[in-house]
């Protein structure tokens, strides 16, 4: 078989590219071991927003009676029922990637991949059969694992990774969780959301270290005022799992503290999947862990490209489709503009939501901009309070001289579908005044947007 590019990897990165590169002209094809769609799709960002609906549901129907609302039977997590729905949906999302694959007419190649020099990969089957298949161009797109912490190994019953605590087949009594990124988050909302008593271990001084201080600080009350109980600056050192329960050793600013689990979920991050590839053999360079590559994903090796989570960068689904788009369209003659990587957002789908992009308030203070910064409450929102959840805000962050917007950090209630607007206003160099003259609907969260950047200026009307 020979391909005019043959990738490694189904994800949102290898399976995004392999369709751009069929649209592009290119005979395709694609090597994957497991499902297609990749981790994203079946164990990561679809099935886990699947379980967070539920959740959401779940508490709608808890204070139904705040709408107006009565019914007889008190709301009850069924986490099976929960799981089985959340399978359901990443399965018709992997068959709809089986779709546009024969839609695109692009070769599904079953089975492990290996590079054997920058033209030709031995794809092993599940009975350990190998296949060698030729191409002009090879893109790695393997994407990453839950990481081990040498004192945090994983056993899949009682200390687990993000596979497992997305298919528990009962709801846990009680756990913790370990690591505040979007990952950790997210399954302490849940977990919490149907019942569980959730401890959330913070190595840094803020969860969700990643975001703004005053996002991080809200979304630590709102998981407090939710009965988490969330412990910064402190670190887990070691978990007994002899007894029927988790005994777990946690140092703090305060001093060693011993905890009980149920289950202990470490959400400590993602490694690369770069094992057993090939890349030694052909001399591939790699850099802590990442394979090196310039803006374009080529890599040292000519005709050998790397994408998504196994290059520097956010690791994120829509990062690697991008990366996928822009390879390929390079690959095929095209004059794509390189990724600008200040403008990414991110979304954290926890109770209230998080969303940003761009420079955080002490980034940009470093970077040694002055600035304007602008914010707008949701318990000045009408929406918010018409919806029955006024936690959170909108900041925007803009440069004083020009007025160009630096950064935008969201928490509450539909942020995560509200910060595109941001990502398209920092492409378009778009200015404070611009915004505040953009006339937003009434009553919607996104007018929050034009009065945090009226905020900003000494403009804003309902504060």
């Amino acid at each position: 078989m020979n391909y005019d590019l043959v990738i490694i990897g189904s994800g949102p990165g290898g399976y995004v590219a392999a369709i751009r590169a069929s649209q592009l002209g290119l005979k395709t094809g694609v090597v994957e071991k497991a499902e297609l769609g990749g981790i994203c799709l079946n164990w990561g960002c679809i099935p886990t927003k699947a379980l967070l609906k539920s959740a959401q549901v779940l508490n709608y129907m808890k204070h139904a009676v705040d709408y107006g609302i009565t019914y007889d039977s008190s709301a009850q997590a069924d986490l099976h029922k929960m799981v089985e729905r959340s399978r359901g949906v990443a399965d018709g999302m992997s068959k709809g990637v089986q779709f546009l694959f024969k839609k695109n007419k692009i070769d599904q190649i079953p089975g492990y991949g290996r590079l054997v020099d920058n033209h030709t990969v031995s794809v092993a089957d599940k009975d350990g059969k190998e296949t060698k298949i030729t191409a002009n161009h090879i893109i790695i797109a393997t994407g990453a694992r839950s990481r081990e912490l040498p004192n945090l190994k994983q056993d899949g019953k009682k200390i687990i990774g993000y596979r497992e605590a997305m298919t528990l087949k009962t709801k846990p009594q009680s756990m913790i969780v370990v690591g505040s990124s979007a990952i950790g988050s997210e399954f302490a909302h849940f977990y919490n959301s149907i019942g569980t008593k959730v401890t959330l271990v913070e190595f840094l001084p803020m969860i969700v270290p990643v975001e703004d201080e005053e996002v991080s600080k809200q979304l630590e009350r709102s998981f407090k005022k939710a009965g988490m109980e969330v412990m910064t600056s402190s670190s887990v050192e070691s978990v007994d799992t002899t007894g029927q329960v988790c005994h777990v050793t946690i140092k703090t600013p305060k001093g060693v503290e011993k905890r009980e689990a149920e289950i202990v979920l470490s959400a400590v991050g993602i490694t690369s999947n770069l094992e057993d590839l090939g890349l030694e053999k052909l001399g591939i360079e790699t850099d802590k862990g990442k394979i090196k590559v310039d803006e374009f994903y080529n890599t040292n090796v000519k005709g050998v490209y790397a994408i998504g989570d196994i290059i520097p960068g956010p690791a994120l689904a829509h990062v690697a489709s991008a990366e996928g788009i822009v390879c390929v369209e390079k690959i095929a003659g095209k004059d794509p503009e390189p990724i600008n990587y200040k403008n990414i957002p991110g979304c954290t789908y926890t109770s209230p939501e998080i969303a940003s992009v761009g420079y955080t308030e002490k980034a940009a203070k470093e970077a040694g901009y002055d600035i304007k910064i602008g914010k707008f409450p949701y318990t000045a929102s009408g929406k918010a309070a018409a919806a029955g959840n006024k936690e959170g805000f909108v900041k925007l962050i803009f440069d004083s001289k020009y007025g160009e917007l630096l950064g935008a950090h969201f928490i509450g209630d539909n942020v995560t579908e509200m910060i595109a607007e941001m990502v398209v206003a920092k492409k378009l160099e778009t200015t404070g005044h611009e915004i505040i003259k953009s006339i937003h609907p009434h009553p919607t969260m996104s007018e929050a947007v034009m009065e945090a950047a009226a905020a900003a200026y000494g403009e804003v009307i309902h504060i």
